[in-house]
């Protein structure tokens, strides 16, 4: 049985009472396959009509949701003769941020991205997919070099945040963030971002100021967490469901400000659902920016790149 949220109770209800029918013998007046496809039938119609009109909040449910597809996952799938690079050459590696060499639709490429992890010893061990600043400085090494061989560069981004402790902040968070999205910016080879899942203030935007950024449907990408902005501004958390909505921060509305270039549909009821058909979608989406963008000459990547930002803090602005 998958993994439901709070607001898929009904769902989950229907969807026991089918598995206690599929594990009944058979026999009796009742006809089970009858009954089975029935009550199928609803569940579907349940989930479509829920899915359909998702709030922010409910969105942000989603996009945490813990059987969703992660980086390694998409590695595994759309990523050929997948090498990974470890190391900032300054202090340590860090697993929260997972990048290498591989071959993509038959162009070799950088791809780096954050691993969640699923389980809770993954989990320990990528910190969740918050990143400390060797991580960040490990990306920035990568993207130079991916740059230096001219390969195009390709990021995953799944995270909360930066990792907030008193250690990353000795070492110079904001710093490793900032020279991260400078090397974003710089790098003169194609570089693409999909936000995947949840992507949170800076850890996000330090591998997503790219030429093309693509969004699945359920994920949420902004300048701070729900929770956070509640205890700024409200002082209280539990004003964490309307700050989702005041932050703008599900896939339509980025579209709609132009934030994102593009929203890659989920199966019915999120990609947690089907994890396969997410993967594919993505791939597809991945393959035709790509495919735009390859041939373009490297300084005018970089100009179009930066103007791109630039365009968006002047109608931040206005």
């Amino acid at each position: 049985m998958p993994t439901f949220l709070d607001f898929e109770k009904p769902i989950a209800e229907l969807e026991g009472k089918i598995e206690e029918l599929r594990h009944l013998d058979g026999h009796g007046e009742i006809n089970i396959a009858d009954e089975v496809s029935k009550l199928q039938s609803k569940a579907d119609k349940l989930l479509r009509q829920t899915y359909a009109k998702l709030t922010p909040w409910q969105r942000v449910q989603v996009a945490r949701h813990p059987d969703r597809p992660h980086f390694l996952d998409y590695v595994d799938v759309l990523i050929e003769s997948f090498t990974p690079l470890a190391g900032d050459r300054f202090f340590a590696e860090d697993n929260a941020i997972i990048g290498g060499l591989g071959r993509f639709c038959g162009y070799s490429a950088m791809v780096i991205g954050h691993e969640k992890g699923k389980d809770t010893e993954s989990r320990l061990h990528h910190n969740f997919g918050m990143a400390r600043p060797e991580g960040y400085r490990k990306a920035r090494r990568l993207m130079k070099l991916a740059e230096r061989f001219g390969l195009p560069i390709i990021t995953l981004v799944d995270t909360a945040g930066a990792y907030p402790g008193v250690g990353a902040e000795e070492r110079g968070q904001a710093e490793a963030i900032a020279r991260s999205i400078e090397a974003c910016l710089d790098v003169r080879v194609p570089l693409i971002s999909v936000i995947i899942g949840e992507g949170g203030s800076g850890g996000a935007i330090a591998l997503a100021a790219a030429d093309r950024v693509l969004m699945l449907e359920h994920a949420i990408y902004s300048v701070i967490s729900p929770e956070g902005c509640a205890s700024i501004l409200w002082r209280n958390g539990e004003e964490a469901i309307g700050a989702a909505g005041a932050l703008k921060l599900t896939a339509p509305d980025l579209l709609e400000l132009g934030v994102i270039d593009k929203v890659v549909p989920e199966p019915v009821g999120g990609a947690q659902r089907n994890r396969d058909e997410t993967i594919a979608a993505v791939g597809e989406a991945l393959e035709k920016v790509l495919r735009e963008v390859i041939g373009v000459e490297g300084g005018v990547l970089r100009a179009r790149r930066r103007e791109r930002f630039l365009d968006m803090g002047k109608k931040g602005l206005g």
